[in-house]
C-alpha cells in the first residue's frame, strides 16, 4: 500500500504542476515556432558549438521581461496596448501595433510555409496545399473552439517540442567540447556573428511573446470566476504573483531548453559535416537524413509542424489584441465572433495575408533572420515603455516592480539596444 502510495504522489505533483501552467508555459513554447527553429539551425550550421552560450546569455533576460508582461495583464487587467493607449500619445501606440502585427504577419507565414514543406517532406504532394490546409485548420480552431478548451489544447501541443530532445539522442555529440563553448565561448565581434546573435535575441525576446503573455493573463481573469486584476483585488496578490513566477520560469526555461537542442542538434551533424548554411527549417530536417538517419529526420520534421500549430495561434492572436486595444475594440478569444468581430478579423487577415505570403518567391532564410532582427529592433522601445510603465504607481499602484525586476528588465533592454547598435554599425562597415 504505501508503495503504490509513493508512486502516484510524484505524478500527482507532476499533474498539478501541468495543471497551474498556462499563460507562460505557452508562451514560452510557442517561441521555439518553425520560424525560430530555422534561426536556431542556422546558428548551429554556421557558428557550430560556438553561440550555444546565447540561449544561457537569454534565459535570465527573457524570464525577467515575460513576467513583467504577465504582470502587466494581472495588475491591471488589461494587455500592453491597452496599457499605452491609456498612458501614452497615440503617436506611440499606433506604430507599435502596426509594426508589431507587420512582423507577426511575415512570421506566420513562414511558419506556413516551414510546415507546409516539412509534411511534404514526410508524404510528399503539394506545399501549397498543405499551408493552405494548416492556414484553415489553426485559424477554425482559434475563432470556433472556446477558449477554456482551446488553451487546454496549447498547453498539450507543447508536448511536441520533445522531438528536439529526442534528435540528440539520435546522434553523436562531443558533450565535452560543446559544454566547454557553452559556458566558456569564443565571442567574434563581426558582422556575421552579431546578426546571428542579434537574430537569436530578436527570437527568443519577441515582441508578440510581450502582447501574448499580458494578454493571457487577462483572459485568465474573466475564464476563471473569481480572479480580478490585482489592482482590485490585493488579497489575490500572494498566489497570482507566485503563480507567474512558476509558470514565466518554466515556460521559459522550457522554450531555451528546446532551442538549444536544435543549436546542439545541427551543429553535431551539419556544421560537423561541412553544411554550413540551411535556408529554413524544414531544409535543416532533410539535411539531418544523409547524416543522423531517418528516425532523427522525422522528430525533426514532425516538431516543426507541431511548433507551428502552436505558434500561428499565438501569432495571429497577438496581432489581434494589439489592434482590438489601440482602437478600443471588444476584445478576447474568451468572446464569442460575433461579440469580438473587429479582434477575430484581424485574426482572420493576418492569417490569410501569411498565407498570401507563402506563395511569393523570396528568399526564405533571409526573410527568417531579418524578421527575426526586425523583431530585436522594436523590442527595445517596446521594452522602455513597458518597463517605465510598471515602474508607474499610476499603472501599478501597490504592484510597482521590484527591484529584482526592474534591474533584470533594463538591463535586457540596454542589451537589445546595444546589439542592434551593433548590428546596424557593422552592417555598414563601421567597426
Amino acid at each position: 500500500m504505501s508503495s503504490a502510495l509513493d508512486t502516484s504522489e510524484p505524478i500527482k505533483i507532476g499533474e498539478k504542476l501541468f495543471g497551474s501552467l498556462g499563460p507562460g508555459l505557452i508562451t514560452g513554447v510557442s517561441d521555439d515556432d518553425p520560424s525560430g527553429i530555422a534561426t536556431y539551425s542556422q546558428v548551429g550550421a554556421q557558428f557550430g558549438y560556438g553561440m550555444l552560450w546565447t540561449l544561457i546569455f537569454s534565459f535570465p533576460l527573457m524570464v525577467a521581461i515575460q513576467e513583467i508582461s504577465a504582470r502587466i495583464g494581472c495588475v491591471t487587467g488589461r494587455g500592453i496596448a491597452g496599457n499605452i493607449r491609456r498612458q501614452y500619445s497615440s503617436w506611440v501606440l499606433y506604430p507599435v501595433v502596426f509594426i508589431l502585427t507587420a512582423v507577426n504577419t511575415i512570421n506566420l507565414g513562414a511558419d506556413l510555409q516551414a510546415m507546409g514543406a516539412a509534411l511534404n517532406l514526410i508524404i510528399g504532394g503539394p506545399e501549397s496545399l498543405y499551408c493552405l490546409l494548416f492556414a484553415i485548420i489553426t485559424l477554425s480552431l482559434e475563432v470556433l473552439v472556446p477558449y477554456a478548451l482551446y488553451v487546454h489544447w496549447l498547453k498539450w501541443l507543447t508536448f511536441a517540442l520533445f522531438a528536439y530532445v529526442g534528435t540528440v539522442w539520435a546522434i553523436h555529440v562531443p558533450w565535452a567540447h560543446a559544454l566547454s563553448l557553452t559556458f566558456f565561448p569564443s565571442i567574434k565581434l563581426d558582422a556575421d556573428f552579431l546578426k546571428m546573435f542579434i537574430a537569436v535575441l530578436g527570437t527568443t525576446i519577441s515582441p508578440y511573446l510581450f502582447f501574448w503573455q499580458a494578454s493571457q493573463e487577462v483572459e485568465e481573469q474573466h475564464n476563471h470566476h473569481g480572479q480580478r486584476p490585482l489592482g482590485k483585488a490585493p488579497s489575490q496578490a500572494t498566489q497570482q504573483i507566485r503563480r507567474i513566477k512558476i509558470d514565466t520560469y518554466v515556460g521559459m526555461g522550457f522554450s531555451n531548453l528546446i532551442a538549444f537542442f536544435i543549436m546542439l542538434t545541427t551543429a553535431a551533424t551539419l556544421n560537423a559535416n561541412g553544411v554550413f548554411t540551411v535556408q529554413t527549417a524544414a531544409q535543416a530536417a532533410e539535411a539531418l537524413r544523409p547524416v543522423a538517419g531517418r528516425f532523427c529526420f522525422l522528430l525533426f520534421s514532425f516538431g516543426i509542424i507541431g511548433s507551428g500549430m502552436l505558434a500561428i495561434p499565438v501569432l495571429a492572436g497577438s496581432a489581434a489584441y494589439g489592434i482590438s486595444e489601440a482602437f478600443s475594440w471588444k476584445v478576447g478569444l474568451g468572446r464569442s465572433p460575433s461579440e469580438a468581430k473587429g479582434f477575430y478579423s484581424v485574426i482572420a487577415i493576418a492569417t490569410l495575408v501569411g498565407l498570401a505570403l507563402t506563395f511569393l518567391k523570396v528568399n526564405p532564410i533571409q526573410s527568417l533572420i531579418w524578421s527575426a532582427v526586425l523583431n530585436g529592433i522594436i523590442a527595445t522601445p517596446i521594452m522602455a515603455i513597458m518597463m517605465l510603465m510598471t515602474s508607474n504607481p499610476k499603472v501599478m499602484g501597490m504592484y510597482v516592480l521590484p527591484s529584482r525586476l526592474k534591474i533584470m528588465g533594463w538591463i535586457a533592454t540596454i542589451v537589445m539596444f546595444l546589439a542592434t547598435i551593433g548590428l546596424l554599425f557593422t552592417s555598414r562597415g563601421c567597426c
